[in-house]
């Protein structure tokens, strides 16, 4: 139904029904919403320590190592909640390979925004865990990757904060 009532809106105005997703995190903001620590989950990954803290109700819970990217393969700043696209199994179409227990390439995805995504990652990359190996996501152990996931599924996105400095 809501499909429908979209196609009428875009029809008549010739605008998208869809809003932006900075407008709608904005409006969160606005009415109560939380950022960084007052959120309930707050992951804090630290670029230069390739390091991600997981914070929950205000208490560290978790230290890990990450990959963040390489060389021509940047990972950007991020300061927001994450977009709502949560994966137990995915897997990179554009940079195919490894498998996690038939999970894909990127268990337990969890996406901030367009590609990037904190995930974890196959066996073959544990040991670079810790340096800038990634093509743009955050690589994490699939074990921490799994816990991070449960938390967001749980908890939901509006209570998740994501900072990536």
């Amino acid at each position: 139904m809501l499909e429908q009532f979209d196609k009428i809106y875009e029809e008549e105005t010739g605008q998208s029904a869809h809003l932006p997703e900075t407008y709608l995190d904005e409006l969160v903001n606005i009415f109560g919403g939380c950022t960084r620590n007052t959120c309930a989950v707050w992951a804090q990954v630290v670029k230069s320590s390739q390091r991600m803290y997981l914070y929950v109700n205000g208490s560290l819970r978790g230290s890990w190592l990450v990959s963040t990217g390489m060389a021509g393969y940047g990972t950007p700043n991020f300061d927001r909640h994450p977009n709502g696209r949560i994966y137990d199994r995915y897997s990179s179409s554009k940079f195919p390979g490894g498998d996690y227990k038939g999970l894909g390439n990127m268990p337990y995805a969890v996406f901030i925004t367009g590609g990037f995504a904190l995930h974890g990652t196959p066996q073959g990359n544990w040991s670079k865990l810790g340096t800038r190996a990634s093509h743009g996501c955050i690589r994490m152990h699939p074990d921490n990757g799994y816990v991070f996931n449960r938390l967001v599924r749980s908890y939901g996105k509006a209570n998740v904060w994501i900072t990536v400095q």
